[in-house]
């Protein structure tokens, strides 16, 4: 097995995965070693439960996938989840304010989660959906999460567009300028692809649990759905 492992945040966030289906996923994740899974907010402490006294951490999505609730809502979202001991925590930024040029909203929404996180001493990720951004708006977003104290921008849910493409996470790690991590997600299925953003300068890669085997092990992702 190869060292992309430690690089990954095993997505599993089907909205129609059961209990099992889930559990099953969870523990493939383990095996791998992956460096978390990213569960559903209802499955934080089924996710707590397997990966307790493992290498991977438990990290959970937060606004998702649209990221349209109000600010205070995805505020108390983030203090519950800081309550019930997550590790990170991957929220949705507003990208209908995004394409408004609403700058100030943008900024308040990040930083209503932000402090929260920087308090608590856990990891916060910024989804930016690239596949519906210009390259003005994603280099302004990349600034607007460092100035809101956000520890990661990250290109993509998986659920809406492409996901991560080379030209825009190019432009979010020149944007970064090692002042924020950048990790491209969504659509990344084998080993040449995850190791080709990591050899960018992407610091984590968020794909689907079902091809974390694929590109651990360099085999075919048993399948080429979404997360």
């Amino acid at each position: 097995m190869n060292e992309l492992n430690k690089y990954l945040d095993a997505a599993i966030l089907k909205p129609e995965f059961t209990r099992d289906e889930t559990i099953a996923a969870i523990k493939a994740c383990i095996e791998l070693k992956t460096f978390s899974v990213c569960v559903r907010p209802c499955d934080i402490e089924l996710a707590q439960e397997y990966c307790k006294d493992t290498e991977t951490a438990v990290c959970v999505v937060l606004g998702f996938p649209h990221g349209d609730q109000l600010t205070v809502s995805k505020a108390q979202e983030a203090r519950q989840y800081i309550e019930l001991g997550v590790d990170e925590i991957d929220m949705v930024a507003n990208y209908g304010w995004v394409k408004s040029g609403q700058w100030d909203l943008v900024k308040t929404d990040i930083e209503a989660v932000a402090q929260q996180t920087k308090a608590a001493g856990i990891v916060s990720k910024v989804i930016f959906e690239t596949a519906q951004l210009e390259q003005e708006q994603i280099k302004q977003l990349v600034e607007i999460c460092i100035e809101a104290g956000a520890d990661f921008v990250k290109t993509s849910t998986g659920f809406n567009g492409a996901g991560a493409q080379v030209n825009d996470v190019q432009l979010m790690l020149d944007t970064a300028a090692g002042r924020i991590k950048v990790k491209p997600s969504g659509g990344i299925r084998d080993t040449a692809q995850a190791q080709g953003f990591i050899d960018m300068g992407a610091h984590r890669l968020g794909l689907g649990w079902n091809a974390c085997e694929a590109v651990c092990k360099g085999s075919a992702p048993n399948s080429t759905s979404g997360y």
